[in-house]
C-alpha cells in the first residue's frame, strides 16, 4: 500500500552516563555556542542496524570483506556493498534496474541515497528527513573517566612502556536530545514509473521507520551508547490534502527533571498546532512510561508506551 499523506514529529533520546554522539576529540558534539547536539547520522545508524538484524536489506551501512591480496579484512566500498546485496553492477546495467534495487533497501526507501557508481549518477531525496537533535536539558555535565588497560604499551620509548597503558572514556552525566523529523512521500513522485517495480513510498516502509524510531537506540548497546535510550516519539499525521507545513518542532520542547524521572513539556507545541487541528488526521505519542512524563496540553494525542 502506498502512503501519500505527510507526517511531522519529534524523537527524543536520553543519555545517562553515556556519549550519544562524539566529535573527533571524543567529547559530545557541540556548536560554536557550546550547545550539545547529535547528528541525524547518530540517530539513523541504530535504525539501520535494527533493520539489518531484522533481515531487511540495508545498503548504506558498514560491512567487511577479506582483502583479495592478503588475509586482512577491510570495509566494502559502495559498489561492493551493492553487489553483495543485489548482484553484479556494470556499465551496461540500466538506471531503471539500479533505481528499483536501491528502493528495495529499507534505508534508501526511507532516507534516500546518493549513488555514483559504474556511470550511474543517482540522487534520491529521502521521504524521511531528520534534523540535528539538540540537548534540551540545561544541567548537563561532561567529564572524562580514566581507564587502566590490562596491557602495557610496548610502543612507548620511555620507562612508561613497562607500565599498563591508560585510556579515557568521555561521557555526559545526563542529556536529552530532541530531534525534529518530517515524512514527505511526494519526494519520490519523479521516480514512479521510472524505477523498476516502484510505485512510491509505502506504508510498510513508514511502519518500519516508526518502529525503529521508537526502540532502535535502546536496543543498540555499544560501549559509548550503553545508557542511551529512546524516551519519546511523536507522530503528527496530516490529512491527505493538507496544506499545513511544519519545521523544527524541537524548538517548542523543554526538558527538566521531575523527581527521579524527566518531564518533557510539549504544551508550547500544542499551542502552535491548536489553530490547525482540522488539518491533522492523527497524533500518536509514545513515551517511556517508566522514566518519562509528558505535559502535552491541548494536543489531541493518543498516548502509548514507546516499547
Amino acid at each position: 500500500m502506498i502512503k501519500t499523506n505527510r507526517v511531522y514529529g519529534i524523537l527524543a533520546i536520553g543519555a545517562y552516563m553515556a556519549n550519544f554522539n562524539a566529535d573527533l576529540s571524543g567529547y559530545p558534539k557541540t556548536t560554536t555556542n557550546n550547545e550539545i547536539f547529535g547528528s541525524d547520522k547518530a540517530l539513523k545508524y541504530p535504525m539501520k542496524r535494527m533493520w539489518q538484524l531484522n533481515g531487511d536489506p540495508v545498503l548504506y551501512i558498514k560491512s567487511m570483506k577479506s582483502a583479495e591480496d592478503s588475509e586482512k579484512i577491510q570495509p566494502r566500498d559502495l559498489n561492493e556493498r551493492f553487489t553483495y546485496l543485489f548482484g553484479g553492477l556494470d556499465e551496461k546495467t540500466s538506471s531503471k534496474e539500479v533505481l528499483g534495487k536501491l528502493f528495495s533497501a529499507v534505508d534508501v526507501m526511507n532516507f534516500g541515497a546518493t549513488f555514483a557508481e559504474k556511470k550511474q549518477n543517482i540522487s534520491i531525496t529521502g521521504a524521511v528527513q531528520i534534523n540535528q537533535g539538540f540537548n534540551r536539558y540545561r544541567d548537563t555535565s561532561v567529564f572524562s573517566q580514566e581507564i587502566l588497560s590490562p596491557f602495557r604499551n610496548s610502543n612507548e620509548k620511555s620507562e612508561d612502556k613497562l607500565a599498563s597503558s591508560m585510556g579515557s572514556k568521555i561521557v555526559a552525566d545526563e542529556a536529552h536530545y530532541v530531534y525534529s523529523f518530517s515524512v514527505n512521500p511526494a519526494n519520490y513522485m519523479d521516480f514512479i514509473g521510472i524505477a523498476d517495480n516502484f510505485e512510491g513510498y509505502t506504508v510498510e516502509a513508514f511502519e518500519k521507520f516508526k518502529w525503529a524510531a521508537r526502540v532502535a537506540t535502546t536496543a543498540f548497546n555499544t560501549n559509548s551508547k550503553s545508557g542511551c535510550e529512546n524516551e519519546l516519539a511523536l507522530f503528527i499525521e496530516l490529512k491527505e490534502n493538507s496544506r499545513l507545513f511544519l519545521a523544527n518542532l524541537d524548538r517548542y520542547v523543554t526538558v527538566q527533571k521531575n523527581g527521579n524521572g524527566v518531564m518533557y513539556d510539549l504544551s508550547r507545541l500544542a499551542e502552535i498546532l491548536a489553530p490547525h487541528h482540522e488539518e491533522i488526521q492523527l497524533v500518536e505519542l509514545y513515551i517511556n512510561t517508566v522514566t518519562v512524563e509528558v505535559e502535552y496540553g491541548s494536543l489531541p494525542c493518543r498516548v502509548q508506551s514507546i516499547y
